[in-house]
């Protein structure tokens, strides 16, 4: 007998990441003290392009903001995104980096309107974002943190529009 390996296909929780990724645009505010301590309240201006890849397995994303202090542009902010359904784990992983330098790795699910994801793993300083997709006209998403097991505490929260 010969072995044949088995054809893995997008499933339904797979497709139903296209509610929450998309190509789009976003403003809003970057909380003071959300880009380490002492950072002021910004302008957050940014946009998203994402594309299935792997067979359409995992969602790549590109994620770029311009951030702006007093009306004056201060960084612009990159990271890359991969997200898809890890069938051994059961459930949504990711893993990104940035231009802050860091590398990241997220666990996650749907829960009705709201994908939620969590660092994974025992880490200093945990991240957790959050898509609402009640609107089916624009996207709400906030990403929050916890510092050494304390409460969540907003960073920023943006309204995104589709291209």
């Amino acid at each position: 007998m010969t072995w044949t390996p088995p054809k893995v296909i997008p499933g339904p929780e797979t497709k139903a990441l296209s509610r929450f990724l998309w190509n789009g645009t976003w403003t809003g505010t970057v909380e003071a003290n959300g880009m380490g301590p002492g950072s002021p309240e910004m302008e957050g201006k940014g946009r998203a392009t994402c594309e299935w890849v792997l067979d359409g397995l995992w969602l790549s994303c590109h994620f770029e903001q311009d951030q702006f202090a007093e009306g004056r542009k201060v960084l612009t902010w990159k990271a890359k995104w991969i997200i898809g359904w890890d069938r051994i784990a059961n459930e949504y992983r990711a893993v990104g980096a940035d231009t802050n330098g860091l590398a990241f790795i997220f666990h996650g699910k749907i829960e009705g309107d709201r994908l939620v994801m969590e660092s994974l793993g025992d880490v200093p300083v945990r991240l957790r974002f959050t898509w609402d997709a009640k609107d089916p006209n624009a996207m709400t998403w906030k990403n929050e943190m916890s510092v050494g097991g304390a409460p969540w505490s907003l960073i920023e929260e943006y309204v995104m529009k589709p291209d």
